[in-house]
């Protein structure tokens, strides 16, 4: 057997360090690239552009028609306190995060619509040498709609094994397609990007935007795990900061593996370290591992009501709550690579806040920018939800019927 040698495992660059690397080479190609080459760029961006686009509904079908069939077989009163608990919590985030950027964000950022910028550039616009059209099978919402009713079916029907034994193998093609396709090239679409704004003269003002925001969403993540501990206290009775402080080595094993399945054995231990319940714990944290994205959510809704204030987009609470609500279950699942919620959610993006292919790119590169953060937030989480079925159920003789039934 032939092993890949340390020094070019660890010499090859993550996801983030990658986008980093897209955006400079970006901005300084634009300052020398001729136009053929820059045209080569745009021509790679409109054909991943459609591809993505193609692909999206089937993420939609692939990941979250298997989750809810998952959910839909493991009933129980502990299973629906514990969704309804994170929905609540993923839900109350994207609020937090609406109202924090209603507030802040008009004083903190300046309007550059670096869409209409591209568009009208002009003689110096990069055009694509061709465009090929990818017309998706379905709808976003019909996606959303087709994985309801299969997750629903499978969940309820004894007789559809087969189709959930389909719907496993087509969840692996998608996950396939995003790690072995989508992920790579991203930094390459990203790339062209930024070339096609540094030849608009865009990139300056929205390099400032980047920071901004950034700064904005970290302190956002520190008051909502606050809030969420001091919530958990009101049941629990503990002390949130220290609870808090007893869940940082999960938070930091998160930051490295980008992964909230794979930092499950110290999210376990520490949460068990706080006082909860082990057989609690095993039954909490594996569950809400794929279905607590309260730090992916405030961070897409923040990055999302950032850019549409910057492009002077018209937006409301309402059309926030709408999209926040469609938000936590269509990214439930998502899969387990760096920067899998953002491409869970693009669909919905488009078709609720009405985002463009420029506006979805730098929402890509706002968001795996701050990947990790989020998803040490997703998992530090875990560990207030925890502490509150912890308190809601205290018959040993329910937790354990829970715990057989969720292990069956």
């Amino acid at each position: 057997m032939i092993k890949t040698p340390l020094s070019s495992r660890f010499l090859r660059p993550g996801l983030l360090a990658r986008v980093v690397i897209a955006i400079a080479a970006g901005i300084g190609a634009g300052m020398f690239f001729p136009m053929w080459a820059a045209r080569l760029a745009v021509t790679f961006n409109s054909v991943f552009s459609a591809f993505l686009g193609f692909v999206i509904p089937l993420l939609i079908v692939g990941f979250v028609a298997p989750a809810i069939a998952d959910i839909g077989k493991r009933a129980g009163a502990m299973l629906g306190v514990t969704v309804l608990i994170a929905y609540a919590m993923t839900f109350g985030s994207g609020a937090l995060a609406y109202t924090a950027g209603v507030l802040t964000f008009p004083s903190l950022l300046d309007t550059v619509d670096y869409v209409e910028a591209v568009n009208s550039a002009g003689a110096a616009e990069p055009l694509p040498f061709f465009t090929i059209e990818i017309v998706p099978l379905m709808t976003v919402m019909t996606a959303l709609v087709l994985a309801f009713v299969l997750g629903f079916g499978c969940a309820v029907l004894p007789g559809a094994a087969a189709l959930r034994k389909g719907l496993d193998g087509f969840r692996e093609i998608i996950d396939l397609v995003i790690r072995r396709v989508i992920i790579p090239l991203l930094p390459v679409y990203i790339f062209g990007i930024f070339l096609s704004m540094t030849i608009a003269g865009t990139v300056g003002p929205v390099l400032a935007t980047f920071a901004k925001i950034v700064a904005v969403i970290f302190v956002l993540h520190v008051v909502l795990l606050v809030a969420q501990y001091s919530i958990a206290a009101l049941f629990s009775g503990r002390n949130p900061l220290r609870s808090l402080w007893t869940m940082m080595p999960a938070y930091f094993t998160a930051l490295g593996t980008q992964s909230s399945a794979a930092t499950i054995p110290v999210t376990l231990e520490r949460t068990v370290s706080m006082g909860v319940r082990p057989e609690i714990a095993g039954f909490t944290v594996p569950l809400c591992a794929t279905i607590h994205m309260s730090g992916s959510t405030l961070k897409i809704v923040s990055c999302a009501l950032a850019l549409m204030i910057v492009r002077g987009m018209p937006y409301d609470a309402a059309m926030f709550a709408g999209f926040v609500a469609m938000l936590g279950i269509t990214i439930v699942a998502a899969p387990g690579v760096p920067g899998g919620a953002i491409m869970a959610s693009l669909g919905i993006l488009q078709s609720m806040l009405g985002f463009s292919e420029a506006d979805c790119a730098m929402m890509i590169a706002l968001y795996i920018a701050m990947d990790s953060f989020g998803t040490a937030c997703n998992i530090t989480g875990d560990g207030a939800i925890a502490q509150i079925v912890d308190r809601l159920f205290r018959s040993r003789g329910a937790v354990a019927a829970a715990g057989r039934q969720s292990l069956a």
